[in-house]
């Protein structure tokens, strides 16, 4: 069971499971959505496509009730919470408080109540929970305290998750990718309403002591993200792979290139070190 699977790494994930011959249940936003379209068109008759908005406790039951009549007694063997938002990149100051709420809806309480919801189906045959996070849920990284706060939710509810799970023979994972060119980021429409009501929401002192040319810099720093991204996903379904088949899967990953060393300088060296590099 997949969420998220309309673009990005569930997308791609939901081809290349597909492809090796699991059955695989993908969970998209929108059913009739191009990435739905393309699934429906390139993967084999197995996949099953559902519609999940994993905000909606409606629609995860709904999810939850299809996935049990498929798979009746035997279990399902993974459950992996893809699905999440990035949000318009700003200081922590600048962000209007909706965008924090709609971070943790979506990145931490979404996969929370789809955890809750399928961890039944996992007990039955000791599978597998494996949570999305980001190398900015394990690391503070500027501009993204709303993104990088629900994902370090996400991370410990996978650590602690990963413990009392244990006696069931369940696993859980945590991936912590850098950066990857997967959709997230939005579209242009979508980063122009959010600056919008980013801008109108900053009292006039906060935008005097930032400048005009430091808030109109924000969404250029924006369009220029994709070009330092990595468009090969390969290590971040490697790991997914792992993390859903190894006898001994790790509780961490952090696939792409800079996720481990940053964390390793965060968690062994002094703040102010790391607060340098």
């Amino acid at each position: 069971m997949l969420s998220g699977s309309d673009t990005g790494i569930g997308h791609a994930l939901a081809k290349h499971l597909d492809n090796l011959g699991f059955v695989v249940f993908a969970g998209v936003l929108n059913k009739d959505g191009p990435g739905a379209e393309e699934l429906r068109r390139t993967c084999s008759r197995r996949l099953c496509l559902l519609q999940l908005d994993i905000t909606n406790a409606t629609q995860v039951k709904e999810a939850y009730l299809k996935v049990s009549e498929k798979v009746k007694n035997t279990g399902l063997w993974g459950v992996v919470n893809n699905a999440g938002i990035l949000g318009f990149p700003a200081d922590g100051e600048l962000l209007p408080m909706s965008m924090y709420r709609q971070c943790m809806e979506v990145n931490f309480f979404g996969a929370v109540e789809m955890s809750k919801t399928f961890l039944p189906l996992l007990r039955k045959s000791q599978g597998r929970l494996v949570n999305m996070s980001s190398m900015a849920g394990g690391i503070p990284l500027p501009r993204y305290a709303a993104y990088g706060a629900s994902k370090a939710a996400l991370s410990m509810f996978s650590g602690v998750m990963r413990q009392e799970l244990s006696k069931w023979g369940i696993k859980v994972a945590a991936i912590h990718p850098s950066g990857f060119r997967t959709g997230i980021q939005g579209t242009s429409d979508l980063w122009d309403k959010q600056e919008k009501e980013l801008m109108e929401n900053l009292p006039a002192d906060t935008r005097q002591d930032y400048g005009e040319d430091y808030l109109l810099g924000l969404k250029t720093y924006l369009l220029h993200m994709p070009a330092y991204c990595d468009a090969n996903l390969s290590p971040v379904l490697s790991a997914i792979l792992h993390a859903l088949l190894a006898k001994r899967p790790h509780g961490l990953y952090t696939p792409g290139k800079g996720a481990y060393v940053p964390l390793c300088i965060f968690c062994y060296f002094p703040l102010w070190l790391y607060d340098f590099f």
